[in-house]
């Protein structure tokens, strides 16, 4: 049995200073040294042998579609009267015609990715930057569009401009010349191609290193037999192959517009008015996401206050109980790029819109993990990841209407932000007969959430006719467990033949991603990975990760009661209250100056040298419990360096013995409201900031009764200010 040595981690002290959480980076490429990591993981002949198989395949399908479709009377491609593009695309194995379709139905997202944009609420200046995405569609984007530059590029020569590729396109990468139209990853570079030759292309390019593309159509629903409905069939196959031998590629899809169209006419449950078992082709793929579409309102904090299904977004589940789609993302009257000219604007709905704000923040997910940890994730971790952090709706657990809940892109980078500190994000290995076993403990603030992600191999049975076969496609089966003191907690898992039920936990035999979630946790728990049967293929990879856990004993607040305790002829000594476990920043400077020298310690106390006699300096110390995460700044504190003689001040010590009030909160911590103690003013005004500086709330303060539920879990300082001065004080929202 392996332990992972994952609980109460120190912080090494062979750290360099460090930067800020979250803080704002540089921007990147995909370098030929990234790409060449990335291929060195991969089972490149395999995947080489099978994309020959498909361009060796592929003349020989297409001839035998054109003569039968001469033969049937079968259109090639048609423009349907909702403004939809379909065309004929291949013949299924009982020799069904299927047709590609997209889907809009008419035409800015709440995936949270604006918050790591420049300037957003995380402020990360994550915006896509030399990022490259695959997008394939109806045929090419307007490439000349004034919203692309000269990012966007067709490589398949194909001859037809299409609407749909465009708005597609725009809403991942569009500039935002019109600021409405700012797609999710702006500055990202994309590769525009129809679908004609999907595989082939992205299979070419996966094994270049392309690590996302946006698939914003598949089968049309009406013109296939029921059994489509919810099978794994040979494409389905074909992708989760694709994916299997290039692990770092992820392809994300379009859960499709038919709730309404009762098109299936012997669902696995209910009736065809019902909406479920609606989803087809490359949609059902084990290892891909697929998303449908909501109507969602977010605050300006990044907080869902509501969401749900919207009327045309199409159902699960796949016919083993498989849940799909994976994910919603908001896709209602979207304002993108349109055609009719190059500063031409359009409005869509559809979960083809939808689609590619995951897409889009995916791919931002990834950029700010390679900078924050210096690699990629493999696709099964970000796909995780995703997953793991989406705002669940409704009933708790996940549902065949929207999968896992809402992404919340914000959510996602926290969790990376946080690892070493409250999360855990790690890839890895499992043997034949192997455990894995982690032990953690839960922090008590939030949820004890785990969760794994693996990508499956394809090497399972397809259906070929057999309606509702409820055959599980998954091969290998990994299992994850929590427990503690006896008692052991179990996944979510959903059941199809009762697909309007709520989720329960249970042994999910089917999914390639399991989560467990423990309200209320405290204390030790154990988590345990492991798998059922042979491992298909060898050793198989997966991705854990868990959140709600405290990983140091470091207590992330603010050095406080900073004082000045020697000084010589050159140097002064300072200590402060000492936090266990912590690594110390120290920021000092020349009053004038505007930068900052930075020193670090493991220690309550640090001496600063070589200072000038007579000369002005300014102070402020900060905690850090992990390389990414820090408390918010200290107070300012500034002295004129005199030798022995040197005085330190404190400027809010000084600014509020001005005011006169004092005054206190309870509770701390607070969950839904927290009421101020003390005389307050008419004049006064409060104010509540975040760790990172952002001014969260504010307001007059003479009701003394202030409403923080809705949010995040974390510390923040509450200032109270009238005419007289102003006055500070910490609490932790729980």
């Amino acid at each position: 049995m392996a332990y992972a040595n994952l609980t109460l981690l120190k912080i090494s002290r062979s750290l360099l200073p460090i930067a800020f959480c979250l803080a704002t980076y540089s921007s990147f490429a995909q370098t030929e040294k990234q790409i060449h990591i990335i291929k060195d993981k991969y089972r490149s002949s395999k995947l080489g042998v099978f994309t020959n198989d498909l361009k060796r395949n592929f003349d020989k399908e297409n001839n035998n579609l054109l003569q039968a479709a001469k033969t049937n009377g079968w259109k090639l491609t048609e423009r349907l009267a909702d403004g939809n593009f379909s065309e004929l695309t291949a013949i299924g194995d009982d020799g069904t015609p299927l047709y590609y379709s997209t889907f809009s139905t008419e035409l800015n997202t709440a995936t949270r990715a604006n918050a790591l944009h420049d300037n957003g609420l995380l402020d990360l200046g994550i915006n896509g930057e030399n990022m490259l995405v695959g997008v394939w569609d109806a045929g090419a984007v307007l490439t000349n569009h004034k919203e692309f530059g000269d990012r966007v590029q067709t490589l398949d020569e194909s001859e037809i401009v299409d609407s749909h590729a465009t708005r597609v396109t725009g809403i991942l990468v569009a500039e935002g010349l019109d600021k409405k139209s700012k797609g999710v990853a702006y500055k990202a570079k994309a590769v525009s191609n129809d679908w004609r030759r999907d595989k082939i292309e992205v299979a070419e390019m996966a094994a270049d290193g392309l690590l996302l593309s946006n698939h914003s159509y598949g089968i049309m629903s009406d013109r296939v037999p029921d059994w489509y409905f919810g099978s794994y069939i040979q494409v389905s196959r074909d992708w989760d192959k694709i994916m299997y031998n290039a692990p770092y590629y992820l392809m994300v899809t379009a859960a499709g517009n038919s709730q309404k169209s009762k098109d299936n006419e012997a669902p696995i449950f209910g009736s065809a008015s019902n909406g479920f078992d609606l989803m087809l082709g490359f949609a059902t793929s084990k290892n891909g996401v697929t998303v449908a579409a909501a109507d969602i309102e977010t605050n300006d904090q990044g907080q869902l206050l509501r969401a749900s299904v919207t009327t045309y977004s199409s159902f699960g589940p796949v016919d083993d109980g498989r849940i799909k789609p994976d994910i919603a993302a908001y896709g209602t009257n979207i304002y993108t790029t349109g055609i009719a000219n190059d500063t031409k604007y359009e409005t869509a709905s559809g979960t083809s819109v939808a689609t590619p704000g995951v897409t889009g923040s995916m791919l931002l997910i990834q950029e700010y993990h390679e900078q924050m940890e210096g690699s990629f994730m493999r696709a099964a971790t970000l796909k995780g990841l995703v997953l793991h952090t989406a705002d669940d709706v409704d009933a708790p657990g996940p549902d065949y209407k929207m999968g896992w809940g809402v992404i919340n892109s914000k959510s996602a980078v926290e969790v990376i932000a946080n690892k070493g500190f409250s999360s855990i994000i790690s890839e890895e290995t499992l043997t034949e007969g192997e455990t894995k076993t982690y032990k953690v403990v839960a922090n008590g603030t939030e949820p004890l959430s785990a969760s794994i992600s693996w990508t499956d191999p394809a090497t399972g049975a397809v259906n070929s006719g057999t309606l509702n076969d409820m055959s599980a496609a998954l091969v290998n089966d990994l299992d994850i467990r929590i427990t503690k003191d006896g008692k052991t907690f179990l996944p979510w898992k959903l059941n199809a033949a009762k697909s309007d039920a709520p989720a329960v936990n249970g042994d999910n035999r089917v999914d390639p991603f399991e989560k467990i979630d423990i309200e209320n946790a405290q204390g030790d728990y154990t988590i345990t990975v492991t798998h059922k049967n042979t491992l298909n293929q060898g050793p198989q990879n997966f991705s854990i990760i868990v959140t709600g856990v405290a990983l140091t004993d470091c207590v992330l607040v603010t050095p406080e009661d900073i004082e000045l305790t020697t000084s010589d002829d050159t140097a002064v000594t300072l200590n402060w209250t000492a936090n266990t476990d912590a690594l110390f920043q120290i920021e000092y400077k020349e009053k004038a100056s505007s930068e900052w020298n930075v020193e670090t310690t493991f220690d309550n106390f640090i001496s600063l040298n070589n200072l000038v006699e007579g000369m002005e300096y300014s102070l402020r110390v900060k905690t850090f419990c992990s390389e990414n995460i820090s408390s918010e700044y200290s107070e300012e504190y500034e002295f004129t360096f005199k030798g022995s003689e040197t005085e330190l001040l404190d400027y809010m010590e000084y600014e509020t013995l001005t005011l006169e009030v004092q005054f206190s909160i309870f509770p701390n911590p607070v969950q839904t409201s927290m009421t101020i103690n003390g005389d307050v003013s008419e004049d006064a005004m409060y104010k509540i900031v975040s760790l990172n500086g952002i001014v969260v709330k504010s307001g007059k303060a003479e009701q003394k009764q202030i409403y923080i539920a809705d949010l995040t879990t974390g510390l923040y300082v509450l200032t109270l200010a009238d005419l007289e001065g102003s006055k500070s004080i910490k609490f932790y929202k729980s």
